[in-house]
């Protein structure tokens, strides 16, 4: 497929509340934040001092995230703390086979999501993140043990977020076709899917590696804590 404008990508918090999900979006002018049902991220333009927005922002959440450069915190806040991630994207349809059931995730699946997310994945995920994009899952014996779905959405990029697999249930090859299935819906809607991984997580780093993702920049994640 061709290749849209990447730049947006540079700055997918910024640019998701503004393109896709503006109405998830607190907007304190140069800043920006996910409503806190929805995501705990924030992202800045133009340099600006994010002291006074982040001074705000955690009378609404004890604990999020700026995604970028390093925010300027009211005097009186602790230091950022700095968590590096890769992003990586993918142009490519995987051809990876689908062996498992998978089910699309709705509104009746959710307590098995939270109980799931809360395993593995507590701090990222909120009670409204399932609604900003699709999420589907691999059900075991009435059990959910591995989902994956969408979550930052530009005009043309939706990011893969969530990718778990129950501790009894891993090795399974789950996340693979999670995966494939979540991509190729992506590409069917036209986009492009994208993600974000810890760097220190070298296992996922090198699943996603296996599926045709490249590494397309490192990117700073400061956690801010009232």
């Amino acid at each position: 497929m061709n290749s849209p404008d990447e730049r947006p990508l540079d700055n997918p918090v910024w640019y998701a509340l503004t393109e896709h999900q503006f109405n998830e979006a607190i907007d304190y002018g140069n800043v920006k934040f996910y409503h806190p049902d929805y995501a705990p991220f924030g992202a800045f333009i133009n340099d600006h001092d994010t002291s006074a927005a982040i001074e705000k922002h955690a009378r609404l959440i004890r604990d999020f995230f700026i995604v970028g450069e390093k925010p300027r915190l009211p005097i009186h806040f602790k230091p950022p703390k700095q968590y590096i991630g890769l992003q990586m994207i993918n142009y490519n349809r995987i051809n990876h086979p689908i062996t498992e059931g998978i089910t699309e995730l709705t509104d009746s699946h959710y307590d098995d999501l939270i109980r799931l997310i809360k395993l593995v994945y507590p701090e990222y995920f909120k009670s409204k993140t399932q609604q900003l994009g699709q999420y589907y899952g691999i059900y075991k014996n009435g059990e959910l043990v591995a989902a994956a779905g969408e979550r930052m959405q530009t005009r043309n990029f939706i990011e893969i977020s969530a990718v778990i697999t129950h501790p009894h249930h891993t090795g399974k090859g789950f996340a693979k076709q999670l995966m494939a299935h979540t991509a190729e819906h992506i590409f069917n809607k036209g986009k492009v899917p994208f993600l974000h991984v810890d760097e220190t997580n070298t296992n996922a780093i090198q699943l996603y590696l296996k599926m045709g993702f490249t590494i397309r920049r490192r990117f700073s994640f400061w956690k801010i804590s009232v």
